[in-house]
């Protein structure tokens, strides 16, 4: 058995059906793989990220001052952008490889009929998808 290439973490982020699909399909895991590596990430939207979200560039020593990232934070209290471009792409990247796996498993699975009892118990598409047990 596979077991999920995805830190547990995250999984909760990808819902049951994802989750499920890439933990138990090496097809699945594949073709988000693919996906990811298919993506552009133009320079000047990882640079805007980095500009919308300086908290999470503090410093350590910036932090343990608890320093405010938007109001008194000197230039020496974030991490230069230089040492944080590559994650910050490769995290936009994996983000948007995840939107277009999830459109892709959307659209996969449009025409899918459940057989009478087997459907999924939070389609809103059923009857009774509120049902509890």
């Amino acid at each position: 058995m596979h077991l999920l290439t995805i830190p547990e973490t995250d999984v909760a982020d990808l819902g049951s059906i994802v989750a499920a699909a890439l933990a138990h399909s090496p097809a699945a895991r594949a073709l988000l793989a693919d996906l990811e590596r298919e993506q552009h990430i133009p320079e000047t939207a990882v640079r805007d990220y980095y500009d919308r979200n300086r908290d999470r560039y503090l410093t350590p020593e910036a932090l343990r001052r608890g320093v405010d990232p938007f109001n008194t934070a000197e230039p020496s209290d974030f991490f230069p952008y230089d040492h944080v471009r590559e994650g910050i792409e490769q995290e936009l990247r994996q983000a948007a490889a995840r939107r277009a796996f999830f459109d892709w498993l959307d659209e996969a699975r449009a025409d899918v009929v459940y057989a009478e009892g087997h459907e999924h118990p939070g389609d809103p598409a059923q009857p009774d998808h509120e049902h509890r047990h």
